[in-house]
């Protein structure tokens, strides 16, 4: 094998480094891509949030299915390369037609900023999007077995090691562009007017789809490439349908039990094409409790503990997994290989999957904690008040049982909470003034702010906020005190008119610092700032602002704490990070490899596509269970989940030990021995008949 030799690089055949480079290149084309598609359908497009989600999960969920469709054409009918090449132009073409669709100025006749013609711009995305789910998933379980063709007999260490790093180079693109690509996205562009760029941001993608075929092609030279084998899925379904309807037929005691069900089809299909599908038929049985751990793992990374995080769960996975694969292949595998103990395939995911259980058992204790420093919010039967003087001079507020006094501009620091049928009345008093009596209705299980800014001048506000705002984002509401209405606007959202002694609705703001500008006042001199600066905000806080005119008739702004931030330290998370990733890394890696070592050689991509199944089973499931229940407390949820994914690591870690590992390889090779002689025997057949012929002439 002197050929081979020379395309060697520590021991790896060369080729490898082109197949990891173009896996890099296209998972960084997808999920960049993946990482616009929601704000693309609701900003560009304009639908609702439910459309937009249901849409984008059909579309994840097709990707997960196209591998089928791929891995039979890879097999039965072009062979492995020649299906990616020809599944990745289409591919290049479908992330190109989307970044055409996002083109504003495409149907933007009157230059006014908005497409014309949106149906044009929903046709194209479509287009794009449909071709992207088959190029993407088409590709997928070819790639990771056309890499594994590459090894030698006897380069198991080697291949394995392949599978880490083709892991790696999964997790590097997706880590890479999630970052990037919604940078590209806020810059602007456009040719009459300038907009948020998903040109830009769906074109870089597309461009290094492009590079990852073009990588891909380069290397053709020095591939291993098998010839697909005839339609080999075709002849599967056919010899197990024999099978069983073989045995159906045969089911009376007078017929000798067969040792396997697939035995039955010995009478119309050679012995080789049976082991295969036993192969074949024995690892899908192992899959069937799998898909149970993707939902457990996917609907994690979907609702995430967004608490104090400021990265995507997603974002902290990637990049734990490039830490973790390394550090598993190189230190921990070895050290449990030299203390004798055989860590089998089969172990190794059962162990993933007890991991993954551990860390929503972490979640749950966590949870439990982040509940105790959560604000308390009113009950169905209670009513929650606090009082917020805008005026310019000191009030008094008499409740039910308490009084406050509070000097100008200054608040209560907690939120008052009180029975509905306790709160009879509230009464506001000033020295030397008559006491106001306040009459208003107040809903139950509601907090609500008392305005109060003159003696006999009050307004009560409904807060709307009888939760922490979610995913970690931060609350803005304005309080007018001045004579007239005005606007704000804060980034890219404004809050219109509000009206004098009034608050606004909240706005929600991600973290940092907002910039915020008064517009629309006749009052305020030209000389005063109408810019103002909030505070740092971190997680899930919420903020009144109340915006007063001073003696000089410059406005000022005031800031109020309605709901503080999150006070959980960001390193309670990573316990939990981390026990998820390390079952990842040990689940998955491993699958990838054994589903291609225990499959015949004819079948290495349907058996890489049959994984990706169990993971587009496991989405499934998500959009089913995500609509039926909910649980009223988080951490009840996550130990629900752990009791389930205990179960099914159970189930598993069963189920595998009955399972025999074989070597496809060296069973391929008796049939060939076996081939080969019967081969001989015919030819020596007629090579002893031919003699006597001649001698009786």
């Amino acid at each position: 094998s002197g050929m081979s030799k020379s395309r060697d690089c520590f021991g790896y055949p060369l080729s490898i480094f082109f197949i990891v480079v173009n896996e890099f290149c296209e998972r960084f084309s997808y999920y960049g891509m993946r990482a616009l598609l929601i704000l693309y359908f609701t900003r560009f497009i304009g639908w609702d949030d439910n459309l937009s989600t249901a849409i984008y999960h059909t579309f994840v969920a097709l990707c997960y299915l196209t591998p089928i469709l791929g891995a039979l054409i890879a097999d039965s009918w072009l062979g492995k390369f020649k299906t990616i090449v020809s599944l990745s132009i289409v591919y290049t073409i479908g992330q190109a037609v989307t970044a055409v669709s996002s083109i504003h100025d495409l149907t933007d006749f009157d230059h006014d900023g908005t497409p014309d013609n949106l149906s044009v711009h929903i046709a194209l995305s479509m287009t794009g999007l449909a071709l992207i789910a088959l190029g993407t998933g088409g590709i997928k379980p070819c790639v990771s077995a056309f890499g594994g063709d590459q090894f030698e007999e006897g380069q198991e260490k080697q291949r394995n090691r392949f599978f880490s790093i083709f892991y790696l180079a999964i997790n590097a693109g997706s880590l890479l562009s999630t970052i990037i690509t919604p940078m590209l996205r806020v810059q602007l562009c456009g040719i009459h007017s300038k907009q948020a760029c998903y040109p830009l941001a769906f074109g870089v993608p597309a461009a290094l789809m492009a590079v990852s075929l073009i990588v891909f092609v380069i290397g053709s030279g020095m591939y291993k490439k098998f010839q697909p084998q005839g339609n080999i899925m075709g002849k599967v379904v056919k010899c197990i349908g024999f099978a069983i309807k073989n045995r159906f037929r045969h089911r009376s005691k007078a017929f000798p039990k067969r040792e396997h069900w697939l035995d039955w089809a010995r009478e119309k299909y050679n012995e080789r094409l049976i082991s295969q599908i036993k192969m074949v038929t024995r690892v899908m049985f192992l899959y069937i409790p799998l898909p149970m751990f993707w939902a457990l793992f996917d609907h994690w990374s979907s609702t995430g503990t967004y608490h104090s995080c400021p990265l995507h769960p997603q974002t902290v996975n990637a990049i734990l997994i490039i830490i973790m694969v390394p550090i598993m292949d190189a230190v921990v595998y070895p050290l449990i290989a030299k203390c004798g103990f055989n860590f089998t395939s089969l172990k190794k995911m059962t162990v993933g999957m007890f991991l993954a259980s551990m860390a929503f058992v972490v979640a749950a204790i966590v949870q439990v904690e982040i509940d105790k420093t959560l604000p308390v919010f009113p009950k169905q039967n209670e009513v929650q008040v606090k009082v917020l003087n805008i005026g310019n001079s000191s009030m008094t507020v008499s409740f039910p049982g308490s009084v406050v006094t509070l000097p100008q501009m200054t608040q209560t620091n907690e939120f008052m909470t009180f029975d509905v049928d306790k709160l009879t009345s509230i009464n506001i008093s000033s020295p030397g003034s008559p006491i106001t009596p306040v009459t208003y209705n107040f809903e139950q299980g509601h907090r609500h702010t008392l305005l109060v800014w003159d003696p006999i001048y009050y307004r009560v506000v409904k807060d709307g906020l009888n939760q922490k705002p979610e995913k970690g984002e931060n609350g803005i509401r304005f309080v007018n005190s001045f004579d007239e209405s005005f606007n704000i606007t804060v980034g890219e959202n404004a809050f219109v008119n509000v009206t004098s002694h009034n608050a606004s609705e909240y706005q929600f703001f991600s973290l940092g610092v907002k910039n915020f500008t008064l517009s629309s006042t006749q009052q305020i001199p030209q000389n005063c700032t109408k810019n103002f600066q909030s505070s740092n905000l971190e997680f899930g806080s919420a903020f009144t602002y109340v915006i007063r005119r001073e003696d000089t008739g410059c406005p000022k702004m005031y800031e109020f704490e309605d709901i503080s931030p999150n006070t959980i330290n960001m390193a309670l998370q990573i316990p939990q990070y981390f026990l998820l990733t390390c079952g990842e890394v040990v689940f998955s890696v491993t699958g990838l490899e054994f589903s291609y070592s225990q499959a015949p050689s004819n079948m290495k991509s349907v058996l890489q596509a049959g994984w990706l199944l169990t993971v587009a089973v496991g989405n499934i499931i998500v959009l089913i269970v995500a609509g039926a229940g909910q649980f009223s407390e988080q951490w009840a949820e996550y130990i629900l989940f752990a009791a389930l994914l205990l179960v099914v690591c159970i189930i598993f870690a069963i189920m595998a030990r009955f399972y025999t590992y074989v070597n496809p390889a060296e069973i391929e090779a008796r049939f060939d021995n076996e081939d080969e002689k019967k081969n001989l025997e015919n030819m020596n057949k007629y090579a002893t008949v031919a003699p006597i012929s001649q001698t009786q002439m």
